[in-house]
C-alpha cells in the first residue's frame, strides 16, 4: 500500500508547479514575444482617451510596462505586476529612461488579496486572464474584487473564441462571452463585452479578441 499524501507533499507540489511557471514565464521573454508591440494596445489607448482609465491604476500581467507607463504619462498613480522577472527588469529600465514614477511588483496575479490594503480605481488586464487555467479563474476574480474600490472598473483584453486554433501548453485560451461572464458575474457587474483587436508584431493579421468592461458595484470612487 502506498504512502498517504501529506500537507507537506501538497505544499512541495505547489512550490514545484510555481517554480515551473516562473521558468516558463521568463522563457517567454528571452526573445521579444509577439504581444510586446513597443506601445500601448489601441483598445486601451481608446479607453485612456475617453477618460475611462482613472484614479489609481493596477496593470495585472503588465509585461514590459507599456500600459503602466501610459497611465503615469496621463498623471495617474500606476503600478504593474507580473511574475516574469525578465519583463519587469525591462519595464523598470523603460521607467527610468522615461523619468516615470511607475511602480512594478514581482507578484502572482492569482493572489491579489495578498497585496494587503492596496486598492485601485482601475485594473487593466491585457492578455493575463486568457492564460489562466480554468481552475485559477475563481481565485483571480476573488482577488480582483478585493483590490478594486467600490465603483472601480476592470478592463479585460483577451483572446476570443472567434480566433482560430486552440490553446497549447503555454498558449491563451480562446474565451467565449459565456466564459467571461461565468468567471466574473458573481463578483462584478458586466458592463460590456465587445469584439476587439489584440495587436501583435508577427507578420500576420492581429488577434481577434474581446474587450470587456466591468464594475465593482458600490459608490463611485473619488479621484
Amino acid at each position: 500500500m502506498g504512502d498517504v499524501p501529506t500537507n507537506d507533499d501538497a505544499d512541495h507540489a505547489d512550490h514545484t508547479a510555481d517554480a515551473d511557471l516562473l521558468r516558463r514565464l521568463d522563457d517567454l521573454y528571452t526573445v521579444r514575444p509577439p504581444w510586446e508591440i513597443g506601445r500601448p494596445q489601441q483598445a486601451f489607448l481608446g479607453l485612456a482617451r475617453s477618460g475611462s482609465i482613472a484614479g489609481r491604476v493596477l496593470d495585472v500581467g503588465c509585461g514590459t510596462g507599456e500600459h503602466v507607463l501610459m497611465c503615469t504619462e496621463m498623471g495617474l498613480d500606476a503600478c504593474g505586476l507580473d511574475l516574469a522577472a525578465t519583463a519587469l527588469r525591462a519595464a523598470e529600465d523603460k521607467a527610468r529612461r522615461r523619468g516615470s514614477s511607475a511602480r512594478f511588483l514581482h507578484h502572482d496575479a492569482r493572489r491579489l488579496a495578498e497585496l494587503g490594503e492596496e486598492q485601485f480605481d482601475t485594473v487593466l488586464d491585457c492578455g493575463l486572464f486568457h492564460l489562466l487555467d480554468p481552475g485559477d479563474r475563481g481565485a483571480f476574480a476573488a482577488g480582483l474584487q478585493t483590490v478594486l474600490r467600490p465603483g472601480g472598473r476592470y478592463f479585460l483584453l483577451c483572446f476570443s473564441d472567434r480566433e482560430p486554433g486552440e490553446a497549447g501548453e503555454r498558449g491563451p485560451h480562446r474565451l467565449t462571452r459565456e466564459d467571461i461572464t461565468a468567471a466574473f458575474a458573481d463578483r462584478l457587474r458586466i458592463d460590456s463585452i465587445e469584439p476587439a483587436t489584440i495587436e501583435i508584431v508577427l507578420d500576420r493579421e492581429d488577434i481577434r479578441g474581446w474587450l470587456a468592461a466591468m464594475t465593482k458595484v458600490g459608490e463611485t470612487p473619488t479621484h
